[in-house]
């Protein structure tokens, strides 16, 4: 597998090959994404909470009694 590296920009999910690779490249290709945006998504909607644990009693003697 030959390896090629180059910045891009997506636009409306299309991502744009640089001309000096197009003739270089197959039909199947393996595509690696890195980022350099910070994410500015809200991570409690990523991950919600899987059970309501605020009306829970916690007992840290019970909890480590063996």
């Amino acid at each position: 597998m030959q390896t090629y590296e180059f910045d891009t920009t997506v636009n409306d999910g299309v991502i744009q090959i640089p001309d000096e690779y197009k003739n270089k490249i197959g039909f199947r290709i393996k595509v690696m994404i890195m980022n350099d945006e910070p994410i500015a998504e809200d991570y409690n909607s990523l991950f919600p909470p899987v059970a309501d644990t605020t009306t829970w009693k916690f007992d840290r003697e019970e909890a480590n009694g063996r």
